[in-house]
């Protein structure tokens, strides 16, 4: 039987703590996920689990110790910890004292040709905004998300953290807006932007079962050469004195009007 780590100065700990960096993140080609639900989904969707850090004492659940003993049969290595060394590494208010280290997946544009709906982010930077979406794109049943330029990082542990677990169920492809531009119309893939510009209201649009939902950045929205390649543009009407909405609210009211329309009441 191992050793329990005592040490908030053990190698594994500082590895733990760099993960926090994406250049760190990137360099491994792995990421931080904690918590029992997260680290399930992880499991469950079969993603490889490189490390499993546990602690016995915060294990609360006949579940939590199940699923230890679940993935102890796979080929991970398991690092049982100290509950106060667990807590200095821990991203929760109350840690589950269940996390790993996991490798990530990568997915290319040509997975769009499958078919299905997929959301295309223009520059998101907020993690949260990025879970979110993850998070309501899994909710309807749409394919993947695809991340145009520079975006926040998809395994940034708040993004990880809001997605609840649906970064597991999605293809998530990296692009430039050259290369989508390119591919979208070489392949004639049918494009809807969102705008506040849009002449559409989103209600009034037609949503094939096929089709690419493109959002635009927090604070600049659609860059002009992505309104290039959009069939049309839709905007949410807004009748209060704000005059935006927040992004993953929006793709969200945009994504259940998709669904309302490919998924209509019997």
């Amino acid at each position: 039987m191992s050793e329990i780590i005592t040490s908030t100065s053990n190698p594994k700990i500082k590895f733990v703590r760099k993960l926090h960096d994406r250049k760190f993140r990137d360099l491994n080609n792995v990421f931080y996920i904690e918590g029992v639900r997260i680290v399930g989904e992880a499991f469950s969707s079969k993603w490889k689990i490189t490390d499993l850090l546990y602690s016995s004492e915060l294990l609360k659940n006949d579940f939590s110790r199940e699923l230890v003993n679940s993935i102890r049969k796979q080929n991970v290595n398991l690092i049982e910890i100290d509950k106060d060394v667990f807590k200095s590494i821990s991203i929760k208010d109350g840690p589950q004292g269940l996390a790993a280290i996991v490798e990530k997946q990568s997915f290319s544009i040509s997975d769009i040709l499958a078919g299905g709906v997929w959301v295309a982010l223009d520059r998101i930077q907020d993690p949260g905004n990025l879970g979110t979406v993850l998070r309501t794109v899994d909710a309807v049943g749409a394919k993947g998300i695809v991340l145009i330029n520079h975006c926040v990082d998809p395994f940034d542990i708040s993004a990880v953290r809001s997605s609840m677990g649906a970064l597991f169920s999605l293809k998530i492809i990296h692009i430039t807006s050259k290369e989508f531009i390119d591919y979208v119309l070489k392949n004639q893939i049918l494009v809807i932007g969102s705008s506040d510009s849009g002449n559409i209201d989103f209600r009034l649009a037609s949503y094939p079962p096929n089709m690419i939902l493109l959002m635009g950045s927090e604070r600049e929205g659609l860059s002009e050469e992505l309104f290039s390649v959009c069939t049309s543009i839709v905007r949410i009407p807004m009748a209060g004195k704000s005059d935006s909405l927040n992004l993953a609210v929006a793709t969200g009211i945009c994504l259940y009007e998709i669904y309302n329309q490919n998924n209509p009441i019997k």
